[in-house]
Parts: structure tokens; sequence; C-alpha cells
């Protein structure tokens, strides 16, 4: 009996080992089919999705390139009356925001619209194709459909002018520290009294930067490039800067020769529109008095299609045209500082049609009333100067102000 049940348990045994190694042999053949088609699977996804990306990068990456063709886009030729709002690129980079500076050119007798470009952070506000700016790496992309967005205002006969802040750019003095103002004291970058840098006018290598980007803008469909902050610095540790002047070279000589250059460059290969912003009392100082910043009326307006003073009332001081504040007296400041710049533009024998000032539509020094923006456009149209473009920094305008169109 005993040997019997150790028989029958010998039996099972081998059956269950039988089976065991039997799940052995065919796990080990199988098992590769199996589980490596599934693994195959995971990849294969895995592969596709990457595809799926980089199609859809480069198809991105393709649209862009064709978005900014070199001078095959349709222009807008500039407006006898240029009638202009400010908007920065972190607005134009909201639909939803930037409608509402649009709608004002809609309904009302606006017809220009600037956008920066450039702003005082040195960073680009769209992608380009352009080498350089990729290698500088400045891009950040604020207004990822800025090409749509302009063709959207090309449909509504909008003139669109491209801001680039040039001097002013602590981004490309960081990356390039050796095309930058340096400190008499220890030569390392010079900062002003905000923390922002300045790159040197005289350096050959930051006008090309600067061309490029007006440039590959123009490409993209900009109508007519603005060069703001083309200038040396105004606050801060001015004693402490080493302008890096050459023997008998003053400030002002390196930045008319920036223009002259920059002029030249812009010119060069089709017609491209291009305006100055210069300080508001350039309009009014003596012959070649610079004001310590380079700029002088007389040797920037030959080189741009239109010089725009800016002429915020809020800007002049105390006392200035005997007003305890100017900011509070939008039409006397205004007629005293274009009848300046007519004067200097007359003896220069040049349009007047070459002035377009900046005007102010924001609270500083006075709250600003309908009315007080109205009488800047007012003065200037009565002095001649029948194109102007209002600023708000933070992009908030007063309809009123503007008749229907």
């Amino acid at each position: 009996m005993a040997i019997v049940i150790k028989r029958k348990y010998f039996n099972l045994i081998l059956y269950t080992l039988g089976i065991i190694i039997l799940g052995c042999i065919l796990y080990f053949f199988v098992k590769p089919y199996i589980f490596n088609s599934q693994e195959n699977k995971i990849l294969d996804d895995g592969n596709q999705l990457a595809s799926d990306s980089k199609s859809a990068d480069n198809a991105t990456d393709q649209n862009q390139i064709n978005s900014n063709p070199v001078y095959t886009v349709d222009h807008i030729a500039t407006p006898v009356q240029v009638k202009a709002l400010y908007m920065s690129s972190w607005i134009a980079g909201v639909p939803t925001r930037r409608e509402k500076i649009v709608k004002i050119a809609d309904d009302t007798e606006i017809n220009s619209i600037v956008i920066d470009i450039k702003d005082a952070t040195g960073r680009v506000a769209f992608k380009t194709d352009d080498k350089l700016i990729n290698e500088i790496g400045s891009t950040e992309n604020r207004v990822k459909d800025m090409k749509s967005f302009i063709d959207d205002l090309h449909k509504k006969d909008i003139y669109v002018i491209g801001r680039i802040s040039v001097f002013q750019d602590p981004y490309l003095a960081k990356v390039k520290p050796e095309w930058a103002i340096t400190r008499k004291s220890d030569g390392k970058v010079w900062k002003d009294r905000k923390g922002l840098s300045f790159m040197d006018p005289a350096k050959p290598e930051v006008r090309e930067y600067v061309v490029r980007i007006a440039k590959a803008s123009y490409a993209l469909g900009f109508d007519e490039i603005n060069f703001d902050y083309i200038r040396y610095p105004s606050d801060g540790d001015l004693k402490n800067i080493d302008y890096h002047l050459k023997e008998g070279v003053k400030r002002a000589d390196n930045i008319e020769f920036f223009f002259k250059n920059l002029s030249l460059d812009m010119k060069k290969e089709t017609n491209i529109p291009i305006s100055g912003d210069l300080f508001g009392l350039t309009t009014e100082v003596e012959p070649g008095d610079d004001m310590g910043i380079g700029q002088v009326w007389e040797k920037a307006l030959p080189y741009f299609d239109f010089l725009c003073p800016m002429i915020y009332p809020s800007h002049y001081p105390a006392g200035q045209y005997g007003f305890a504040n100017p900011a509070a007296h939008p039409k006397e400041v205004i007629d005293h500082a274009l009848n300046g710049a007519i004067n200097k533009t007359v003896m220069m024998n040049l349009p007047l049609s070459k002035i377009r000032p900046w005007l102010q539509d924001f609270d500083m020094g006075a709250k600003y009333t309908a009315d007080m923006v109205r009488a800047q456009i007012d003065s200037s149209e009565n002095n001649g100067i029948i194109s102007w473009m209002f600023w708000d920094p933070k992009n908030v305008y007063t309809p009123s102000a503007f008749y229907n169109d």
C-alpha cells in the first residue's frame, strides 16, 4: 500500500515537472514574440509621437521660414498722414488685449500701429530665420503669430511700424560684453540706475545686429522700422562711463556715424522706410548741443525718412516755458517744441513732412483727459505737422480723443 502511494505521488510529481518543463520551453521560445511585439508597439507609438512632434516642429519651422521670405510680402505705402498708437510686444502677443487697440484703429482716424520688435530688455519678440539673431539667442517669441497678425492689420489697411530699442540692450550686453559700454573703474559692463546696459554705438557689430533684426522684420511684413534709444545713456553714474572714444571724436560724431551707416545699410537692397526717435529737447537746444547723449537734430534729420521727437509734456522740467507743471499745458508745450523742430528743419532746407512727433496719452504730472490728448494733435496739425504717434506704456488709450473714421 505504501509503495502504491509512493508511485502515485511519484507519477504526479513527474507529470507536474513535465508541465513545468514544457511551460518553460514554450516561454523561452514564444516570449520574444510576445514581449518584443508589445515593446515594439510601445516604441513604435513613441517613435510616432516623436515623429509627429518633429514633423509639427518642422512644419512650424518651415512655415516660419516661408513666412520670412526676403522682401516678398506686400507692404503698405507710408500714409501721407501717419496717425499711430504704440503697442508693446506683450500686448501684441495676447489677441484679446491687442484687439482693443486694433478696434480704435477700426473706429477712428488712427491708421497706423507701432509694435515692439526689440524692446529695452533686448529680446526679439518673434522668431526669424536670421542666423546671427539665432546665434545671439535673443528671440523670446512673445508674439507667435506675428506674421498673421501683420497680415490681418494689412487687410484693414493699417500701416505697421516696428520699433527697435537700439543701444539700450541688457541681453546683448550680457552675451557680448565686448560690444557694450563699460565702466572706467573696473572695465566691466556699465549699467544705468535701472540696471540696464547700453551697447557701444561705435561698434560695427552692433550696427550689423540691429540691421539684421530690422531687415528680418521688414521681410516678415513690417512696413517701416522705427529706431529708439539711438543715443548714449542719460542717467546713472555717467562719470564712470568709458565711452571708448577715439582721439578727437565726440559722442555726437559716433552717433551721427551710426545714423549715416544705418541709413546706407537699410536703403542698400530696398528702400525700407525708417524713422528715428530723439529726445524732445533736441528740437530747441543750441545747434551742436548733444545734451551729453550724442543726439543732435541737425545730425540726425538727413538720415531718416521721419524724425520723431518725444515731446511728452510730462517730460519737461518744472519752469520750462514758464510753467510750474508743463504736463498740465499740453498745447503750449507742443507748440514750443514743434516750433523749434520746424525752425531747425527749415534752416536745413528739408521738408516738414519729415517731422513726426511722439505725443502723450498717459497720466504723468497730470490726469490726461480726451481734451488734453486732442490738444496735442490740434497743436501739431495747426503748426503744419500732420503726422503723429501716441505713447502709453500701459497701452490704454483714449478713443474719444480721436475723430471717428
